[in-house]
């Protein structure tokens, strides 16, 4: 019986499912297309590599037998975008079989059509998907680990929002949106810096105060002064563009619940930098 896509590319996570490098191979082979040749999609893999490699420098894709285990929401997360990607690569190159799941089949309009917008489709509804498959995973984290759970998605989102509704994501100032968030450019790293956001290291050690007091100035004043203020519009356009109606259970009244109590909502509201972050708001107001 001939292989399928779906088990060609299980068989690939599975040779790699303990080695964060192999990881990391895996991933950049995906943008190589099935011949290793693949001119159009290379670009993109800029952003996917970037992200990826923060995750392993964090450790959090170390095996969890190791020394310095790794995160099991993580790798299970991660472990989603790479069987994605990984499956509509072998349809492409010819292997039978029908997508696994709707955030696959969008991996396989990238490859046929690699833009801007169906790259974040793709990315986005696997990362998402990987969110809602595996809260019980994310339970098990620590109070400052879920909450950079939430601020790592909050940041995909509105990236993906930069390039597919600019308006939305920068009011006035909605003409800078393709060049800042376009993925094939360095300027992406702007909001998808995790590393100037989240701990260095997993797990932290430190509690979430630390954390707030010692978080980075600039992109602090992002999150509260561009981000938090359309967090509600962005959560549930994100959910009709990726096609997961179920996205919006991961926000309430403008603040992220994913695995957060909607009562300890104060953590998204801004204490210091008042200043900059009303000057962020105001020059940047999303659309009545």
């Amino acid at each position: 019986m001939e292989q399928t896509s779906g088990a060609w590319a299980a068989a690939q996570l599975a040779a790699v499912h303990d080695d964060p490098l192999g990881r990391i191979a895996l991933l950049s082979r995906t943008y190589g297309g099935p011949l290793g040749r693949a001119p159009r999609h290379l670009p993109f893999r800029r952003a996917a590599m970037s992200f990826m490699r923060w995750q392993a420098g964090r450790g959090v894709l170390n095996p969890l037998e190791s020394s310095s285990p790794g995160s099991r929401w993580w790798r299970a997360v991660n472990d989603r975008l790479l069987l994605d990607g990984c499956e509509a690569m072998a349809r492409s190159g010819g292997l039978p079989g029908v997508p696994s799941s709707p955030s696959a089949a969008l991996w396989s309009k990238f490859v046929q059509h690699p833009t801007s917008r169906t790259w974040y489709r793709a990315h986005n509804a696997s990362i998402v998907s990987g969110y809602l498959e595996h809260r019980d995973l994310a339970a098990e984290e620590s109070r400052t680990e879920r909450f950079f759970l939430n601020v790592t998605l909050l940041r995909v989102l509105y990236a993906h929002a930069l390039v597919a509704a600019p308006r939305l994501a920068l009011g006035k100032f909605s003409f800078l949106g393709g060049a800042l968030g376009d993925p094939r450019f360095g300027m992406t790293g702007v909001f998808l810096s995790l590393g100037r956001v989240l701990p260095d290291r997993y797990p932290s050690g430190k509690d979430l105060a630390f954390h707030l007091a010692d978080e980075h100035r600039v992109a602090r004043v992002i999150d509260y002064g561009v981000i938090r203020p359309r967090l509600q519009p962005l959560y549930e356009w994100s959910a009709r563009e990726i096609g997961i109606p179920r996205l919006v259970d991961l926000v309430r009244n403008g603040n992220p619940v994913y695995v957060w109590e909607y009562a300890d909502r104060e953590v998204w509201s801004p204490h210091g930098w008042l200043l900059p972050v009303r000057v962020l708001q105001r020059l940047t107001a999303p659309p009545e």
